[in-house]
């Protein structure tokens, strides 16, 4: 693994700076600036909070080129205010499913997880850019017991096929704790921004002629979308694939 992509580094930023509890950290200490570094040829920043007290302990510098926030500036609702609009729904339950494996963790008092997912999320120019955020939850006992989010964001641009769908990943697979590729992106439901919409809607008990309606395209238009979404996921109705998501978080 090259130096550019040793996600290693972040284990160790973990390991080094846990006992302090993520206190005043050394920014100019050898394994801070190999990350600073790192994570400005990655075009990237991290973070580290406290998810059971809702509070962010430690940001990278790359927030100001990346967010156009100070580090010590950065706060839970700064990623909130900052995600495009028609991205909040899948934000909202992201967040609601990140919150429910930190309670897990700290019921269970052990383990980690791992969730990934990508957002638009708006840079320092006001431009939205496709953000892919991979999130590492943490149970510890030291300094206290609590459950710990290390997540690094990654500007995922560069990868077209994605541009307009999303990647979606909760598990205790460390693989996905890495430098985004192709295949780590298109893991999980990977649906379009139609797909996802006419999703919510046969979701919330719409028929195709209604979506149709409400979309202002044909029911052929629909029906097709409808089948595309039946092929990409292997399920033979949607209610079952809306069942799958609900039970992921995800809708």
């Amino acid at each position: 693994m090259s130096n550019t992509n040793n996600y290693n580094l972040f284990f160790q930023f973990f390991e080094t700076w846990l006992p302090a509890g993520f206190k005043n950290i050394d920014r100019e200490s050898p394994l801070m600036l190999s990350l600073e570094k790192m994570t400005e040829v990655n075009n990237q920043y991290f973070f580290v909070a406290d998810i059971l007290q809702v509070r962010v302990l430690f940001t990278s510098k790359r927030s100001i080129e990346m967010l156009g926030v100070n580090p010590e500036d950065v706060e839970p609702s700064v990623f909130y205010t900052s995600t495009h609009p028609d991205d909040l729904q899948r934000h909202n339950l992201a967040r609601s499913k990140l919150f429910s494996l930190g309670q897990e963790l700290y019921i269970e008092q052990q383990g980690f997880r791992i969730i990934s997912t990508n957002f638009r999320i708006r840079n320092v120019s006001g431009h939205y850019n496709n953000m892919l955020s991979q999130c590492y939850l943490f149970y510890t006992e030291t300094p206290y017991k609590t459950v710990f989010l290390l997540q690094v964001v990654t500007d995922i641009t560069m990868f077209s096929r994605i541009k307009h769908g999303y990647h979606f990943y909760v598990g205790t697979d460390l693989s996905f704790f890495r430098y985004p590729d192709e295949k780590l992106l298109l893991t999980g439901q990977v649906f379009s921004d139609r797909e996802f919409e006419i999703i919510k809607l046969v979701a919330s008990g719409l028929n195709s002629e209604q979506i149709a309606q409400k979309l202002f395209l044909s029911v052929h238009t629909i029906n097709t979308h409808r089948r595309n979404i039946l092929k990409k996921t292997n399920k033979i109705h949607v209610s079952e694939l809306i069942y799958d998501l609900k039970e992921k978080g995800m809708l």
